[in-house]
């Protein structure tokens, strides 16, 4: 018996040594690929610095991309610039992250010491707060949310009113690269409070009560105790309704304003002249999965009310599926038009208008159309539905209808 556990002690011992010799074999395994890929990376930024700076601005635009505000958002928007701004010119053109490009501070996107992030102290008992999505096109930005702001404020002067956002990734974009701080929903109403605000009515300047003026609703949800009054005033489009055929008074507003300014610009007197000349207007949107959807839809019925037969309504997203680009290019050559503007039917005219509407990439809406070989011309008109004064009446009147109500 003290044979066999002796023996079975020293066989134990020899596997304990084996397996730990093993072991220790690995980690130095790991331990010189580990070295290995350190060296690698420390050769890779010695040969070729301008890279390796590149991408530590990428990383650093890349951590302020996000739809989140945290505790060191204003940390990483400081951070951000400061390592774009310390880069070449050579070094800039090879920024390339997740979300990273040159394009991130580097677009000329106008003049942001033209905007007010209206986001002022000590305004009164009466808030008149416009919530947005939000653009980091400082022209677009001025012009569109800014205008709509003005208008709203002139027309109710005993009102304050103030701006959120609900993109955050566009207020870390314009306070990174302008130095610009927008509040978010969260910012602007905790502002509220803290400046003793009573009565709250609150405008968006969304098409429709889609998702985002679903999520702003629920924000507003958690402070509705916060204040003796709120009030929400309707989106630009108003009540949805059930079905494509289902249109309103805000709609034909709309669709008369679009039209009206898209004709103008074109150098025509009239859709109907246009339409005489082989011209087809294509109003893009955005386009959604909500069940808000069917509001476009509900655009091109009203469209075709107005006896716009050269009127045609499409979404970035696709959705609804006939509003999707290459339906929409079926749709106009099939009516027979051999012209075509491309306008934004939003409210600004920023990332998308510029970019997924008239870029130059070959998946833009101007160079599908181009591409088709249907038509002989394919011209973009860039201006968003917040600075036609007809949009902005709209929105006064909507406002309107808010503050009344808080007197019933």
């Amino acid at each position: 018996m003290k044979r066999k556990t002796l023996l079975a002690l020293l066989l134990s011992v020899s596997m304990t040594c084996g397996m730990t010799a093993s072991t220790g074999v690995i980690a130095l395994a790991e331990d010189a690929e580990t070295a290995e890929e350190a060296e690698a990376t420390e050769e890779a930024q010695d040969a070729d610095p301008d890279q390796a700076a590149a991408d530590n601005a990428a990383a650093l635009i890349d951590k302020i991309y996000v739809q989140e505000r945290t505790d060191t958002t204003d940390e990483d928007c400081a951070a951000a610039k400061e390592a774009w701004d310390a880069l070449t010119d050579t070094q800039k053109e090879l920024v390339e992250g997740e979300e990273a490009s040159p394009d991130y501070f580097g677009a000329d996107t106008g003049d942001a010491s033209l905007d007010d992030p209206r986001n002022a102290d000590e305004i009164g008992e009466n808030e008149l707060l416009v919530v947005s999505f939000g653009t980091s096109f400082n022209d677009s930005r001025v012009e569109d949310i800014k205008g709509i702001e003005d208008a709203l404020q002139e027309a109710y002067p005993d009102w304050s009113v103030r701006r959120a956002f609900t993109a955050q990734i566009i207020i870390n974009h314009v306070q990174a690269r302008d130095g610009e701080k927008i509040d978010n929903m969260q910012q602007a109403l905790d502002r509220a409070v803290e400046n003793g605000v009573k009565n709250l009515v609150v405008q968006p300047t969304h098409l429709m009560h889609g998702a985002e003026y679903d999520e702003m609703v629920e924000a507003l949800e958690e402070y509705s105790d916060k204040f003796e009054s709120v009030a929400i005033a309707e989106p630009m489009l108003g009540e949805v309704g059930d079905d494509a055929t289902v249109i309103n008074e805000d709609k034909a507003a709309v669709a008369q304003a679009v039209t009206d300014e898209a004709v103008k610009e074109a150098g025509y007197d009239s859709m109907a002249a246009a339409a005489e000349d082989g011209v087809a207007f294509v109003f893009m949107g955005h386009g959604t999965s909500h069940t808000a959807k069917v509001t476009y839809s509900q655009m091109q019925t009203q469209m075709d009310e107005l006896g716009f037969t050269n009127a045609f309504i499409g979404t970035v997203e696709g959705e609804p599926e006939d509003t999707a680009c290459e339906a929409v290019i079926d749709k106009v050559k099939e009516a027979g038009f051999k012209k075509v503007i491309l306008r934004p039917l939003m409210v600004v005219a920023g990332d998308h208008a510029n970019n997924d509407m008239a870029g130059d990439e070959e998946d833009s809406w101007k160079s599908q159309f181009t591409a088709s070989g249907n038509f002989d011309s394919v011209d973009t008109q860039i201006a968003g539905l917040g600075r036609i004064d007809a949009v902005k009446q709209l929105y006064v009147e909507h406002t309107k209808a808010a503050i009344d109500s808080l007197g019933e």
